[in-house]
């Protein structure tokens, strides 16, 4: 009964402050130079997240050809180029990984 009380007090605090943000946001008028630099948050967050995944092996840099992340990473990269699919990338990098990691 714990877990589901915290979980729930939780979620509703978690709601709580991206409620009121939002909520802030569309009463007051945020400067032209705050929503331009909110625009590169998420695709400096997803980079942050991905990179050392894909180029790190045992804390260290690894760019060889036996780092299987980084090739399903490339081929990834080169589908979202040319397709400009979320899902198709993502499938296609999950299968990539797979397939890499068999051989």
């Amino acid at each position: 009964m714990n877990i589901w009380l915290v979980m729930l007090f939780g979620g509703l605090i978690t709601f709580g402050i991206r409620f009121s943000l939002i909520y802030l946001f569309g009463r007051i008028e945020v400067p032209e130079t705050m929503r331009r630099a909110l625009h590169y948050v998420p695709p400096a967050v997803l980079s942050a997240i991905i990179f050392p995944e894909l180029l790190l092996r045992d804390g260290a840099l690894d760019l060889t050809f036996t780092n299987t992340r980084l090739l399903a990473g490339v081929i990834a990269i080169v589908t979202a180029w040319f397709t400009r699919n979320t899902l198709l990338t993502i499938l296609i990098g999950m299968a990539a990984l797979l397939l890499l990691q068999w051989l």
